[in-house]
């Protein structure tokens, strides 16, 4: 398997001169004064999602943890709704150090360092126990998460996006042969791509935003995400069929630039790692309210939710298990390490 680099230079430049126009000449770093104490430290953190959406209150409830624990020496001001750009975009951002901190989807990270890929490889995690325990838990996740530090950024935390599964216009999908020949939406990532492939479908890669359009229009017959998609983004609307295929749970991560958190001061650091822990766990059970509620509102548009036999979907996704752990050794005893806490 092959990863791309690279990343849309006119894309990151607008990203850039919009986060610039927003920070004026706001220092970024801290460093204790003459008499050693802690200088107060205003950060920027940019995210894709709503203000409605469960991930925002999680980031609202870090911001106001890392205060706390900071003694109020760290702010952290959020930029929802994908103001400073796209995921890649801003990846690009916090790699270059122009902006402090951004939330973005692991799958998003594959680019950047192939290691990422694991989280979106299809069945690696068989459950949501299996899924939170791994994450948890797991020191190879830390390792992933430390990989890209001198590359100008790293992981500090996580934050659960639920189980994705394969929604469509009105069809019921209930095995690999359903999706021959569907053109399902799939995000950009490679291994998510390989995924729809193997489960049968023909995988078309777009932004999130495109997707209502293209369902509305025909230009795709499906996605697949959480069911939040159908409510929060009225996906709904134009899809009427979700089946719970769960052929992923990918986390979504807190990443820092590493140079501005090298100019922090260590209470500054552990604030901030200390937040990033407690509103991982919280959102947790604000991420369960939210999926009862996106369940109870799709119903009411009109989606019909459908249980099936995830083992044909299990069985076409196992080569690309093996593929994986083909590469490296790295792939290899990572893959690993994430089976042995599937209790």
């Amino acid at each position: 398997m092959k990863f791309k680099k690279g990343f849309s230079l006119i894309s990151v430049g607008l990203s850039s001169l919009l986060l610039l126009a927003a920070c004026g000449n706001d220092e970024s770093t801290s460093s204790s004064n003459a008499e050693g104490e802690t200088e107060p430290v205003s950060l920027r953190l940019a995210h894709n999602q709503g203000e409605d959406h469960p991930i925002h209150t999680s980031l609202v409830e870090l911001t106001e943890v890392a205060s706390e624990k900071s003694s109020d020496s760290v702010d952290i001001e959020l930029f929802p709704n994908g103001q400073l750009g796209d995921e890649r975009g801003v990846i690009e951002l916090v790699k270059s150090g122009t902006l402090d901190m951004a939330k973005v989807s692991a799958s998003a990270l594959e680019s950047f360092d192939s290691n990422y890929a694991i989280f979106s490889l299809p069945y690696v995690f068989q459950s949501e126990e299996h899924y939170f325990n791994v994450m948890d838990n797991s020191e190879a996740v830390q390792e992933i998460f430390q990989n890209t530090r001198d590359e100008g950024f790293f992981s500090v935390g996580w934050y659960t996006g639920g189980q994705r599964s394969i929604y469509t216009a009105d069809k019921e999908v209930a095995s690999p042969a359903d999706l021959n020949g569907m053109k399902i939406r799939v995000q950009e990532s490679p291994t998510s791509i390989s995924m729809i492939e193997a489960m049968g479908g023909a995988p078309t890669p777009m932004s999130f935003g495109e997707v209502y359009t293209s369902l509305q229009q025909g230009v795709i017959d499906g996605a697949e995400n959480n069911e939040t998609g159908l409510t929060s983004n009225k996906h709904g609307e134009v899809a009427k069929a979700y089946s719970y295929t769960e052929h992923q749970y990918v986390p979504d991560v807190l990443i820092v630039s590493t140079s501005m958190w090298d100019g922090l001061s260590e209470e500054q650091q552990q604030a901030i790692t200390d937040a990033a822990v407690e509103s991982s766990e919280s959102h947790k059970q604000v991420w369960a309210e939210a999926i009862e509620t996106a369940i109870t509102d799709a119903e009411e548009m009109g989606v019909t939710f459908y249980e099936i036999d995830k083992q044909p979907f299990i069985d076409a996704a196992t080569p690309l298990h093996e593929t994986y752990q083909s590469e490296n050794e790295d792939s290899k005893r990572y893959f690993e390490d994430f089976q042995s806490y599937n209790e």
